[in-house]
């Protein structure tokens, strides 16, 4: 397949489309991929087993989780970890708050492109004309190194997806339905919005997530022995 180096046509930040009163058509989903608002959420009354796992790290390292996690991949292809010694969580997200509230002409000199999708964009898929995705992002390899000119100066550590307010958040999506392409993906939410909702027992749920801790994910490639969950 020949490679894309450019976008098929002029980028809108989503961001820019937040204070309309409704949404332009490009990000109406079809009926069939419309969130499902009423999503059970995780922690519910109405359905107490609908629990994303949470997985105490301090008892990982010791090995009496080993069988809770095993089983929380299998049943889930998620789950959350707490307790596991990571003290710059908080500083994380206060750099993606600072990145995505600079001016739009600061954030525009990182704008990416469909070579390679590193830096800042709006859109993942490169057809004409096609419905798109109510979300922001910034993206960057951890390996091989992203180049230095896609590192934002302010800040200057940051990959974040970026959801800005939606005026008909029951027509659109911040982001499609899909599973992961990789090992393994570690989340680190907002602990404001319950912004997750995963595919399970035929429902999607709604991530409640456990303060401080951070949302593991199956990817595709390990999907052999664990659950690959859609989300």
């Amino acid at each position: 397949m020949e490679a894309v180096y450019e976008w098929p046509e002029p980028v809108v930040r989503v961001q820019t489309l937040a204070g309309a009163a409704t949404i332009p058509d490009r990000y109406v989903k079809p009926l069939s991929e419309r969130p499902k608002l009423a999503a059970v959420p995780v922690g519910s009354t109405a359905r107490a087993s609908n629990n994303i796992p949470v997985i105490d790290f301090a008892s990982l390292a010791s090995g009496r989780e080993t069988a809770a996690v095993a089983a929380a991949c299998g049943e889930w292809g998620f789950f959350q970890l707490v307790n596991h010694g990571i003290e710059t969580a908080e500083e994380v997200r206060r750099a993606w708050r600072e990145f995505f509230a600079l001016p739009m002409e600061e954030k525009q000199r990182y704008a990416n492109s469909p070579a390679t999708f590193e830096g800042y964009g709006s859109r993942l898929g490169v057809v004409k004309g096609a419905v798109l995705d109510w979300g922001d992002y910034f993206f960057l390899h951890l390996l091989p190194p992203s180049p230095p000119t896609k590192w934002p100066s302010s800040p200057s550590q940051l990959r974040v997806n970026y959801y800005p307010k939606c005026p008909q958040p029951e027509l659109t999506l911040g982001l499609s339905p899909h599973s992961d392409p990789g090992g393994l993906t570690f989340l680190l939410p907002d602990e404001h919005v319950k912004g997750l909702q995963v595919r399970h027992a035929g429902e999607w749920v709604t991530v409640d997530p456990a303060p401080g801790g951070l949302i593991v994910n199956i990817g595709d490639q390990i999907q052999v022995n664990f659950s690959s969950a859609r989300n």
